[in-house]
């Protein structure tokens, strides 16, 4: 059984355009950290901000790991740095071909897209902004959903026909 192509090219598409958006976020938000009056280039106004999201309460551990932990600690990381971890792992576990690889692949984009959801509700409806990188991601995380489905689909399906 091997993987099709386009399944193959659109993960690694996907999975380094997240790895790359998540860099720059980190790069955005350290930056941001340091110099106060640093411009990124995704702030091309008041409601459209992603440093202004980036070092909001959000933009660490969701803006939740902060009521069990304290601000400053390991736990409490940047979003940026789950989005590395998450796009990691996605690239690594489609490497394989197993049923269990495939379980955990959509149980992990369900995680991802159940956070996208409640960040982008923040984003409208408690920042008021706009973040493209936000929204970029948001768009990610939903392909690698759809793409995750139908290759445990696939792999269902071999499964049942080797039966």
């Amino acid at each position: 059984m091997a993987m099709p192509k386009w399944e193959r090219k659109a993960r690694i598409f996907l999975c380094v355009l997240g790895l790359f958006l998540s860099v720059y976020a980190l790069h955005v938000e350290l930056s941001r950290e340091r110099n106060p009056d640093y411009r990124a280039m995704c702030d091309l106004g008041e409601s459209v901000s992603c440093s202004k999201v980036f070092t909001s309460r959000w933009g660490r551990g969701f803006g939740l790991v902060q009521f069990f932990v304290a601000k400053d600690s390991l736990l409490n990381q940047p979003n940026s740095v789950l989005g590395l971890m998450f796009y990691t792992v996605q690239m690594g576990l489609g490497l394989s071909l197993s049923k269990r690889a495939a379980m955990l692949l959509v149980f992990s984009s369900w995680v991802s897209l159940a956070g996208s959801l409640y960040l982008a509700y923040i984003l409208a409806f408690v920042l008021v902004d706009f973040c493209m990188v936000c929204v970029s991601t948001y768009i990610v995380n939903f392909a690698l959903l759809f793409i995750n489905l139908r290759r445990r689909a696939a792999i269902e399906g071999m499964k049942e026909k080797a039966a």
